[in-house]
């Protein structure tokens, strides 16, 4: 999917989906592998089971080196956290918050008397973890352990006996978005939520053809084997979270993994991992989909994209697909992994749908994720502006990267990103481009020292960005910059970026800012402007924010980004829940002194003219006219807090949304005098979903748009990137003002 492809659930909804898009770092262990332990239930329930909660039922309880661990955690976070950690009733609360909202974030499980209850350890968790005592951590999760059991109790009979007396005729619908209800106060009152839940799943798969019967049986497996899943629950899952939670009370980039959940953190930042290539969490009864690793299978397929929800997994090319929901992400992981070259088959609901009747089957060969795959890429874009021909230089960075095993071995090849960046302008230079634009969006950081050389490419000596380390109060801030005089490219420079270019990204970007080297285009940034350190413990390890990024001009990075020079409208604006302001405990904006530094163009004196010729130009741009009604739309369909439940409101709404994407994109296509699309009724969608050979024959095929629309598009068709167009664009403006400007010095000079 492209990355227009976004999530238009409505923005509450949306918030629980996309909640961590960042934390996803903080979530790596356990996103992509767990060792299987103490599994009590190896099988699904059968159907003939009897479920009684006191029967299922039996609390977990901590180990004593669990005490020891928490003790030596906040030894360090105290001696090596950036902020100087504070243990004390302001993070007894966070912590306390923070592991309810963890464990029940939507508020389907504790009951307002639990909360009232457990509220006792508000103001004593400090204490408790001060003496080596996690036990409030196991009596909160055991208590939310009791209701998780009690609502899939309930479910599976809901669904087993009682989808014949759902009338989805009736004038009822779902609340998106219980993350600021109230706790409910009975049983009754949580039973009346978890019907209209279960409803809401059954009316999805009506939605997709399914019978009662069909319907019955597929969510009475899903709930049954949820119910498996959980009664695996031990202490070593209780304890990783609770950990976990303290740990982030910090920051949102501060982490613990126990011993098992390190190793699979190493693995995955070694890059030696065999899957697809995806960084996954669990929320809710889904597992989501939070990052796809640059260059991994998933990646290059281009078929998923964060925000999609894995349903279901089949094994090679035609084993039966199993149903995942609800099952414990540790197994799901366990079944997409494997070895390389093998066949992995996911149903997944795309991140822009809701329901399960959206559900698409996407098939991916499993692979090793290579350096190789994240390396920079170069082209030309050949463009024509004001009767004038320009050879526009595309280098596309998706990673800084440095392969240190080969360097340290000696390897004369080993891959970097400035050395491959490097060559890039070279060839770049022997095409004569009039100008490059160096592609940072969704370029989500790496090493740092590879940063500070890339931008070496482009100026002669200075500092490249500040680091202020540990102990606000004892802390010193230390400049690194490039020593090196030789320049690559000395033309003109844009740099383009999106809301989540971050860390390393931001430094580039940033320097090339203040060095008014370049101009800087796109979005704002994700503003993750924090570094972590792994620390090695006793009992596993924790992750431990340690210092902070700063821009040659003395700003942060941190939570406020890098502005862009020229605002291009980005996807990204119509999710709140992305950056780094979006986190809990994000730490804030802030200064030191600016180091000095030089200007190598006038570009802040330029951009009032520059802004004022790109807003003139993008007003009656039929790309950027559809990028804007994108993330209008996007918006406005996010703000939905509720969702009916009546089928022939769902079905009329589901049209109404394929049919505004639909002139949207054909207007579109109409002003630049491109084929335009057919309408396909839902009827045909079906058929066409089920033929698998459609483009073969037809020389068509059927895409997903993002509200759930379907077009027939004509296959081979590619357009260029209308923002790198703009890109191009500027940087002529740039070079005729720049041209015009020199020319009046020169004349002042003379005169």
């Amino acid at each position: 999917m492209s990355i227009e492809n976004l999530i238009k659930a409505p923005r509450s909804y949306a918030r629980r989906q996309l909640k961590g898009l960042l934390t996803a770092l903080l979530l790596l262990a356990s996103a992509l592998s767990f060792t299987h332990i103490g599994s009590a239930q190896e099988e699904p329930l059968q159907l003939n089971t009897v479920l009684d909660i006191e029967s299922l039922y039996q609390s977990v309880s901590p180990l004593p080196i669990h005490g020891e661990t928490v003790t030596e955690l906040l030894t360090e976070l105290k001696a090596k956290h950036y902020a100087a950690a504070d243990i004390n009733d302001a993070f007894s609360s966070t912590v306390f918050d923070s592991y309810l909202d963890n464990l029940d974030g939507s508020h389907l499980y504790f009951l307002r008397t639990d909360v009232n209850e457990l509220s006792k350890y508000r103001y004593t968790i400090d204490n408790t973890l001060a003496q080596g005592d996690v036990g409030p951590g196991f009596e909160i999760y055991n208590i939310y352990y009791k209701r998780l059991l009690e609502r899939l109790i309930y479910a599976i009979n809901r669904v087993e006996n009682h989808i014949p007396d759902m009338d989805f005729t009736l004038d009822e619908s779902i609340d998106l978005d219980r993350e600021d209800d109230p706790y409910a106060e009975t049983t009754v009152e949580l039973d009346e939520i978890w019907r209209k839940r279960i409803k809401n799943s059954v009316l999805s798969l009506r939605l997709t053809g399914d019978s009662n019967e069909e319907v019955r049986d597929k969510l009475s497996k899903r709930y049954r084997n949820q119910l498996s899943q959980v009664l695996k629950t031990n202490e070593r899952d209780i304890f990783q979270v609770y950990m976990s939670t303290i740990a982030r009370a910090m920051d949102p980039h501060t982490d613990y993994f126990s011993p098992q959940d390190s190793e699979n953190f190493n693995m995955l930042m070694s890059l030696s991992l065999e899957g697809i290539g995806a960084q996954l969490t669990s929320e809710e009864e889904y597992t989501k989909i939070v990052e796809l690793v640059t260059g991994g299978p998933a990646d290059r397929g281009g078929e998923l994209q964060a925000g999609d929800r894995i349903i279901g997994i089949g094994q090679g090319a035609d084993g039966d697909i199993q149903d995942v929901v609800g099952m414990r992400l540790d197994d799901v992981v366990s079944q997409i992994r494997g070895e390389r070259g093998t066949v992995v088959r996911l149903s997944v609901i795309p991140a822009d749908a809701i329901s399960e009747s959206s559900a698409t089957t996407v098939k991916i060969t499993r692979d090793t994720v290579k350096l190789e795959d994240q390396s920079a890429k170069g082209k030309v874009l050949d463009l024509s502006y004001n009767d004038q021909s320009y050879k526009i230089g595309i280098i596309t960075l998706p990673t800084f990267y440095f392969d240190f095993e080969a360097a340290s071995q000696g390897d004369e090849n080993y891959k970097s990103s400035t050395r491959d960046v490097k060559a890039i302008l070279e060839d770049l230079k022997e095409q004569q481009v009039d100008s490059v634009v160096v592609d940072l969006r969704n370029n989500g950081g790496g090493s740092l020292s590879e940063a500070n050389q890339l931008i070496g490419l482009f100026i002669e000596t200075g500092a490249t960005v500040q680091i202020r380390y540990s102990g606000i109060r004892n802390g010193f801030t230390r400049s690194f910059g490039d020593n090196d005089p030789e320049v690559s490219y000395d033309g003109p420079l844009a740099v383009l970026v999106n809301r989540t270019s971050a860390s390393a990204s931001e430094i580039f970007a940033g320097a090339i800012q203040d060095y008014q080297r370049g101009v800087v285009l796109g979005g704002r940034t994700f503003g993750k402007g924090t570094v972590q350190e792994i620390i090695p413990m006793k009992y596993g390890q924790a992750k431990v924010t340690r210092s902070k990024f700063y821009r040659i001009s003395g700003d942060s990075t941190q939570h406020r980004g890098v502005l862009p020079d020229i605002e291009f409208p980005d996807f990204y604006e119509a999710f709140e829940d992305i950056g780094e302001s979006s986190l809990d405990g994000a730490l804030s904006w802030d200064q030191v002194r600016p180091v000095e530094y030089r200007s190598y163009h006038s570009i802040q004196a330029l951009l009032p003219e520059l802004r004022e010729r790109h807003e003139k130009r993008v007003q009656g741009s039929p790309d950027f006219n559809y990028i804007e009604d994108q993330i209008e739309r996007t918006q406005r369909y996010r703000e939905r807090e509720w969702m009916s439940l009546n089928e022939m409101v769902v079905k009329e709404e589901r049209e109404r949304n394929r049919r505004e994407e639909f002139d949207s994109e054909n207007m579109r296509r109409f002003l630049k005098g491109l084929p335009l699309n057919e309408w396909v009724e839902e009827e045909r969608i079906a058929d066409s979903e089920a033929t698998s050979d459609l483009a073969s024959n037809n020389s068509e095929f059927v895409e997903q748009s993002e509200s759930g629309a379907e077009e027939v598009s004509t296959e081979g068709e590619e357009e260029d990137d209308p923002l790198l167009l703009e890109s191009g664009r500027i940087l002529a403006d740039f070079i005729a003002l720049n041209n015009r400007r020199v020319s009046s010095i020169v004349t002042r000079i003379r005169d």
